[in-house]
């Protein structure tokens, strides 16, 4: 007896699909039961808006459950950093596989320092173009949609200079050759949760939560949750520069966070460490520690 197929719902794009499927491959390694990619269209991905409009977090993630609570996919993939920090009860996250590279990566022809003073850097992120500006207030920022391809076909073309992604995303479709260069995290602190996937299914199957949890990496969970706990005190929607990046060593959690002005003239960045078990109750400490020296008031007209 083959055991039937669980049905795993992802967006169609290609680096949704590739995620999908090594969540998928992995969880099949494990247990060996079947599973099946059900691609799935989500306002993110048809609107032409930009997403700081669209109120960042969620356009990608509705569709997704409202098939889980339709009951046509059993389990979900979603990148992390989509997922609004709120836990929806009727939902789990029943793993958070090992994280990928977490950083940002330029895409161009040359090294982020060796730009021309005015060249175009496509990005759809604020967070990016505030650090960035911090770094290169001479550059000119411009905001981009579309999938990775489409992103660096515009530095191909010769329409931006550079243009700015998640290394991870990058690597798994199969395009770090176009990498030129990678930001670490002291020039460029990654949005909450990037490079990590998150696995979600409905809350009241508990056999499917527990099948799922094989998949699960508690360093990544612990570093995670800090990070989403910490941007969820400071009510920061995708609209405000916040960058937050938690390691967990096996002993200590070790979380560093920046807050930046729109302009990218002023930041609150601060760190902290404490047990990985109090992941978040450090996040919360962290954004109380920077909401004190200011972090609410530059997020200005930003804030939610």
């Amino acid at each position: 007896m083959t055991r039937p197929a669980l049905r795993l719902g992802t967006r169609r794009s290609l680096l949704a699909t590739t995620q999908s499927q090594m969540v998928a491959d992995a969880f099949t390694e494990r247990t060996g039961t079947p599973v099946e990619l059900v691609g799935i269209t989500t306002y993110g991905d048809v609107t032409k808006a930009h997403l700081a409009q669209l109120g960042g977090t969620g356009v990608f993630v509705s569709a997704l459950r409202d098939k889980l609570l339709e009951g046509e996919i059993d389990f979900a993939v979603h990148s992390l950093k989509d997922l609004p920090t709120t836990q929806d009860p009727r939902f789990t996250l029943a793993a958070l596989p090992p994280r990928h590279d977490h950083r940002d990566a330029l895409v161009s022809l040359h090294k982020f320092a060796d730009l021309q003073p005015g060249a175009k850097v496509g990005t759809g992120s604020p967070r990016r173009v505030a650090m960035l500006r911090a770094l290169r207030p001479d550059l000119e920022y411009v905001p981009i949609r579309g999938n990775a391809d489409t992103r660096i076909g515009k530095v191909t073309s010769g329409e931006l200079d550079a243009v700015v992604l998640a290394s991870a995303g990058l690597t798994r479709i199969g395009r770090a050759a176009d990498i030129a260069q990678i930001f670490e995290i002291e020039e460029l602190l990654p949005a909450p949760g990037q490079g990590a996937l998150a696995v979600e299914c409905r809350a009241d199957r508990p056999g499917l939560v527990e099948a799922l949890s094989v998949l699960d990496d508690p360093a990544t969970r612990s570093a995670v949750t800090a990070e989403r706990a910490l941007l969820s005190a400071l009510e920061a929607g995708c609209s405000a520069p916040v960058g937050a990046f938690a390691f967990d060593d096996g002993h200590t959690l070790n979380l560093t966070a920046v807050v930046v002005s729109i302009d990218g003239r002023e930041a609150v960045r601060k760190s902290a460490a404490g047990s990985p078990s109090e992941a978040a109750n450090l996040g919360r400490r962290l954004a109380a520690e920077m909401i004190a020296e200011g972090a609410d008031r530059l997020m200005g007209e930003h804030s939610h």
